[in-house]
């Protein structure tokens, strides 16, 4: 039944009885998702479930079903137009195991921590629906779905897979944040449409059959190399990456079209962004910002946002490791101010909210706000990505405007604090614009400044797409200048990374003196690990950047080693791979007991 009929519901509903409640005899829509149900708006299955419902669909939620058990995956029935398949807010590799591939004990997005989802969720969640109900629609969506589209190198197994497309037994996916997409989905599913009827839908790939590609081939289309092309030869997977990383523009985007050798998959061009408007009304659901009442443990995840506030989407930093820009996109869409204090409001109406705001902000905080000339012109730029010296960047208004609107809230009556904790990309922060940084540093940062200058090697830097090595001294300066005046306990805390493409132990052995000369903790650091697709994990697949062809160094096997040792130089545990590391370099001097020395003799 068509859920125009109804209210918003507290809670999705998640079995039979609670759609009987609602007098929902047979769902329009089922989403099977790897997380647990949480009612939250930094929950994919959340909005995209709220989103459906406000355009007068009922949909019902099928959380972590037991993909041993197909009955799992009947308990709802079988729904009257498509069952959306996502493995999570995470990827399913990603979220089972660390960077040295070893299986993780802890999953932030089950009730308890525990794990209960498969490896490579969304191929065998539709799997099994498809198997349960062969003739409903079946609509894939979420990160490991949108960044798996096209042929991919997967790091777990060490080699390029499939379009997620060709290996699931499903009508299409959904690439991207996926509101406008799902919405339109379901509307021409309503009026009558096939699966054929799908196609065209910007922010979406479809299939179609090898025979029929051959006999009449798409015009106007980006065309990838074949699949077995990119599987074989690094140097056209390289290629192939640049070919359909240049049509992520929404504005003047191709469609593109990679052959696999049963079936050939079509991906249109992105959604356009949401306007204000838009976004305002989607954050304006009524989420109650909880878990599902039937769950007797806490999800782990909820904990950190539950009172954070998304401000914008999109992130024009263009870090290669990151694929943001292949999934939110590159242009800043901001909420305006009004909605964002309305949502602050509703916080301090709940029991147990004590003052604190966690959070306001999305990919990185101080982007809010921010416009480009080019953006209003609704276009990109084709050629390159942005860059804080570009001149139709308006990064001074983009900081007064988030500046105003942290006071605003700030000021609501309830409000004791809000945290600015999604992290800072200091290297935007104009010179002529210090109050800015003073402001956030004192009123809004609980002492430690997110920060993610990720190493201090200027060409590691380059090929990380992060800024050079000045602006982050820089900042260090700024913010002792700070602590200073202020008479403030504040330390930034950056994010370090060890085994990009690109760094080499001599330049792990810069960053670990560059650590010790500053005194800095290194909680935040990582291994590099290579998430599908992002230009990161191109260049370690192939030892090219897909920017210019070059090749790059690959740091593997023992080497990774040394310079993760490195970034924990200080851990007894850690000194005989850093002092291998070191003699691998011809840096000794750097053993001894001296004040310099970073590990002592053995």
């Amino acid at each position: 039944m068509n859920s125009k009929f109804f209210p918003q519901p507290e809670v999705l509903p998640v079995t039979r009885e609670e759609g009987d409640a609602l007098g929902i005899g047979e769902f329009d829509i089922v989403l099977v998702t790897g997380d647990a149900y949480v009612d939250h708006p930094s929950f994919g299955t959340s909005v995209i479930g709220r989103v459906l419902w406000e355009a007068g669909f009922s949909v019902g939620v099928i959380a972590q079903p037991d993909w041993r058990a197909r009955e799992d995956f009947m308990v709802l029935g079988k729904p009257r137009l498509f069952f959306g398949v996502s493995s999570g807010a995470v990827d399913s590799m990603v979220n089972h195991y660390t960077p040295a591939k070893k299986p993780r004990s802890h999953d932030s997005y089950s009730e308890g921590g525990v794990r209960k989802r498969p490896d490579r969720a969304t191929i065998v969640y539709a799997d099994l629906i498809h198997a349960s109900y062969p003739n409903t629609p079946i609509v894939l969506g979420g990160v490991e779905a949108s960044l798996r589209r096209f042929a991919h190198y997967d790091y777990w197994e060490d080699r390029v897979r499939q379009s997620v497309l060709a290996d699931a037994p499903a009508d299409l996916l959904v690439y991207g944040m996926g509101e406008t997409q799902v919405v339109e989905v379901a509307r021409r599913l309503e009026a009558g449409a096939g699966s054929r009827g799908l196609e065209g839908i910007r922010g979406t790939c479809h299939t179609v059959p090898v025979r029929e590609w051959r006999a009449s081939p798409l015009l106007g289309v980006v065309e990838l190399p074949t699949y077995s092309e990119v599987a074989t030869k690094k140097e056209t997977y390289a290629k192939a990456f640049a070919l359909h990383s240049r049509e992520q523009n929404p504005f003047h985007g191709k469609t593109v079209v990679q052959p696999h050798p049963k079936t050939v998959v079509v991906g249109n061009p992105p959604a356009f962004p949401l306007t204000q408007r838009e976004m305002d009304r989607v954050y304006a659901l009524p989420f109650s910002r909880r878990s599902h009442p039937s769950y007797l443990k806490p999800i782990p995840a909820l904990d950190p946002v539950r009172f954070s506030i998304t401000s914008h989407r999109g992130c024009f930093g263009a870090c290669a490791f990151c694929a943001i820009t292949h999934h939110q996109g590159r242009v800043i869409q901001s909420r305006s101010a009004v909605s964002i204090m309305s949502e602050v409001a509703r916080l301090t109406r709940m029991p147990d909210f004590f003052g604190t705001i966690q959070d306001i902000g999305g990919p990185t905080a101080n982007m809010f706000g921010t416009t480009c000339s080019q953006w209003q012109k609704k276009t990109t730029c084709p050629d390159r990505a942005c860059s804080p010296s570009c001149p139709g960047l308006d990064l001074h208004a983009g900081h007064h405007r988030h500046l105003a609107m942290v006071r605003e809230a700030s000021a609501l009556p309830g409000v004791k604090k809000v945290v600015i904790s999604s992290g800072l990309r200091y290297d935007l922060i104009p010179v002529d614009d210090s109050g800015y940084l003073e402001e956030i540093c004192t009123h809004h940062i609980s002492g430690h400044l997110k920060v993610a200058p990720e190493h201090i090697a200027a060409p590691v830097l380059s090929l990380m797409g992060k800024a050079g090595p000045q602006a982050f001294l820089d900042l260090l300066v700024r913010v002792e200048a700070i602590k200073k005046k202020r008479g403030l306990h504040l330390y930034p805390l950056p994010y370090f990374m060890a085994g990009h493409p690109g760094c080499t132990i001599a330049d792990m052995v810069t960053l670990a003196e560059f650590i010790r000369d500053h005194q800095i903790y290194t909680e935040q650091v990582q291994d590099f690990t290579p998430t599908p697709m992002s230009s990161s994990t191109c260049m370690y697949h192939t030892g090219l950047d897909p920017a210019t062809m070059a090749p790059v160094h690959v740091p593997k096997g023992d080497e990774k080693r040394f310079q993760r040792a490195l970034l924990h130089y200080r851990d007894p545990k850690n000194f005989p791979l850093v002092r291998e590391g070191l003699r691998r370099v011809g840096r000794e001097d750097l053993i001894g007991t001296s004040w310099n020395c970073l590990v002592p003799p053995q």
